[in-house]
């Protein structure tokens, strides 16, 4: 047995309260972006979701600020949403997206979604 108590997760300038709890889940996003003059389309993978943006795995480099527009379906759902975002974080290959702009039927739309799904933070 241990005698060191378990420490608790610090919140520090670096690592600020989440303004909406993040939940897992799974499922295919396309994501396009500007590059130079084209537009550039990635497959990428949902690893969370909350209602203020979306945690995705992308097998490429991107920059810290870049906009971009995703396209997906909720599991369970036909209704696809196209949503335009900002990249905000990376780690590794794990890149965090806050949406921008959604409107009333989208946001409704993910509010529902998250209801049931496991926590991630």
């Amino acid at each position: 047995m241990s005698a060191h108590a378990g420490k608790a997760k610090k919140i520090t300038p670096e690592r600020r309260q989440r303004r909406f709890p993040r939940f897992r889940t799974n499922f295919t996003v396309t994501v396009t972006m500007l590059a130079g003059e084209n537009y550039h389309r990635l497959e990428a993978h949902c690893k969370d979701l909350s209602e203020a943006g979306i945690g995705l795995l992308i097998a490429t480099e991107l920059k810290s600020g870049e906009v971009a527009s995703l396209s997906f379906c909720l599991p369970g759902t036909r209704e696809a949403l196209e949503l335009r975002a900002v990249l905000r974080h990376r780690r590794g290959y794990h890149y965090g997206f806050e949406f921008l702009s959604l409107t009333g039927p989208q946001s409704k739309l993910i509010k529902s979604h998250l209801t049931g799904l496991e926590r991630d933070d």
